[in-house]
C-alpha cells in the first residue's frame, strides 16, 4: 500500500473528530471544590485556578462556534501526515484513531487547564492492549519491552517535573506523558527523545516569544496549559521518524 494512499486513509479516520464536541460536552465536570479529592493534583495549579476564576464549563465549550471544523480540520490533516510518513507501519492506523482524542485533549487544556483522566487513562490502557496484542502477532518481544519502558521513563521523568512543580504543571501532564510515552516508544527511541523534548522547546519558544511581543517579563511566570505543547512535541517526534538516528 502506497504511502499516499494510507495518508489518505488516515485522513479519512481524522473525520472522526466531527465528535469532538460531543466527547467534550459528554465529560463530567470537576468537583466544585477544584478537584480537592485528587491527591495527586497540584496545589499550586489549583490556586492558579482559583485565581483566574470559574473553570468554563464543558458544555460551554462544546458549544463553541465551528469548533467542530476546526477539530476535524486540525485532525485529518495531521492523521494523513502521520499516515505518509509512516506509510503502512503498524503504529500508524493506532495513532490515526489517536488523533482526534489527543485534538480533544488539546482543546479541552487549552480553555480549561485540565486534561480528564477519564480520556487519558482509557486511551493509554487501549494502546497497552494493542501492544500486547501485536506481540501475539509478531512475537517481538524486544519492541514491546521498548514500548512498556519507554512509557515508564515518560512517566517518572514529568512526575519528577511535577514533583518540583515545575511551572505549575498538573498531574494530567503527567498522565498523558504515559500516553505519549507509549505511542513514541513504539516508534523508536530516537522519536521518543524529539517527541518528548520537542514539547518542551516549543513551550518555552511560546512563552518567550509571548513576552517579547507583550514586552512584559511577567508574562514568563504566568502559568500556561503545557499539554498542546506536550502533543505538538510528541507530532514533531513522529514526523520526524527515521530521520533522525542516535548515536550508538
Amino acid at each position: 500500500m502506497s504511502a499516499g494512499l494510507v495518508g489518505a486513509l488516515c485522513g479519512l479516520i481524522g473525520l472522526l473528530a466531527l465528535g469532538v464536541p460531543a466527547g467534550i460536552r459528554a465529560l463530567p465536570e470537576p468537583p466544585p471544590e477544584d478537584l480537592p479529592e485528587d491527591p495527586e493534583q497540584d496545589t499550586r495549579l489549583q490556586a492558579m485556578l482559583r485565581a483566574e476564576g470559574p473553570k468554563e464549563l464543558y458544555a460551554d465549550l462544546a458549544a463553541r462556534p465551528r469548533l467542530a471544523w476546526w477539530a476535524t480540520a486540525a485532525s485529518v490533516v495531521v492523521a494523513a501526515a502521520i499516515g505518509v510518513r509512516l506509510g503502512n507501519h503498524p503504529a500508524t492506523w493506532a495513532l490515526a484513531l489517536l488523533t482526534p482524542v489527543l485534538v480533544l485533549l488539546a482543546v479541552v487544556d487549552w480553555r480549561t487547564r485540565l486534561l480528564p483522566r477519564v480520556v487519558v487513562l482509557p486511551a493509554t490502557g487501549i494502546l497497552i492492549l494493542l501492544a500486547g496484542l501485536e506481540w501475539l502477532v509478531q512475537r517481538d518481544t524486544h519492541v514491546l519491552v521498548r514500548t512498556l519502558i519507554a512509557m515508564l521513563v515518560a512517566r517518572s521523568f514529568f512526575w519528577i517535573l511535577w514533583f518540583i512543580r515545575s511551572a505549575g504543571m498538573g498531574f494530567g501532564d503527567v498522565r498523558l506523558a504515559a500516553l505519549l510515552g507509549l505511542v513514541l516508544g513504539r516508534l523508536g527511541w530516537s522519536e521518543w527523545i524529539i517527541g518528548l523534548y520537542g514539547g518542551l522547546v516549543l513551550f518555552g519558544v511560546f512563552g518567550i516569544t509571548l513576552a517579547i511581543v507583550r514586552r512584559d517579563r511577567a508574562t514568563l511566570k504566568k502559568a500556561y496549559p503545557f499539554g498542546p505543547f506536550m502533543i505538538a512535541g510528541a507530532l514533531l517526534g513522529v514526523l520526524t521518524s527515521g530521520s533522525v538516528v542516535l548515536l550508538p
